[in-house]
């Protein structure tokens, strides 16, 4: 008798254990999926608000430039995010057709920016100028933030505004480099450049970026017409 009831003991544990192990399943599960709906939300909100006012608004701001502030994308970040979203400070948008890419352009790297769309990585750094260079989340969906980068290829267009000019890109260089190699976001004497820095994976403490860069080729009014490419 006493082996029986121990028996059953075991067996009501076991099932316990694969019910709690199922429930936490779901919860991740759901989790992540419910942090990318969030996430997707956010930028498509933000990029209905900006106008060429706002952006002349918000680029007085003061952004963070603090890259070991960067945090991996986790729910509490989105969630922050998602209760301040009308306090991001937008200050353009950025469009890769060819990899259904858009998003907006907000100033400076903080979490909550990240957690919404490109974020500047330089204080002083002006579009159409210098080497512009904007960073963003890897995520497992390849629709969400800077995910599409992956399958970014040469030669591809990637379209930059501020709501008065639009510039455009045409991808000169993609690479993946170790963390450390900052130097790809420094101006080069003679170039007009955009440079674009994501992670190589979604793995948690990956030290891998991917670099995807463009040289400056043409740049037009910011007319109805020419903002299109951004819808």
């Amino acid at each position: 008798m006493a082996k029986q009831k121990a028996g059953k003991s075991r067996v009501w544990l076991v099932r316990v254990l694969l019910v709690i192990g199922l429930l936490i399943g779901l919860a991740l599960v759901f989790n992540e999926q419910i942090k990318l709906f969030v996430v997707d939300h956010l930028s498509e909100r933000t990029m209905q608000t900006i106008d060429k006012k706002s952006v002349k608004k918000n680029e007085q701001s003061k952004g963070n430039f603090d890259f070991k502030s960067v945090k991996a994308l986790d729910v509490q970040h989105v969630a922050k995010a998602a209760t301040t979203a009308n306090a991001r400070n937008a200050i353009g948008k950025i469009a890769i057709p060819s990899v259904k890419m858009r998003l907006p352009i907000l100033k400076g790297l903080s979490n909550e920016n990240l957690s919404t769309g490109a974020g500047t990585m330089k204080a002083d750094q002006t579009l159409g100028q210098g080497n512009y260079a904007l960073a963003g989340h890897y995520m497992t969906n390849q629709g969400i933030l800077f995910s599409p980068l992956k399958n970014v290829q040469l030669g591809n267009k990637l379209y930059l505004t501020d709501m008065s000019k639009v510039y455009t890109y045409t991808v000169t260089t993609k690479t993946t480099v170790n963390e450390t190699q900052v130097q790809w976001i420094n101006d080069v004497a003679g170039k007009r450049l955009v440079t674009l820095v994501t992670c190589a994976s979604a793995t948690e403490g990956e030290t891998n970026r991917i670099i995807v860069q463009g040289s400056l080729t043409q740049t037009t009014d910011a007319t109805k017409s020419a903002l299109q490419v951004f819808n």
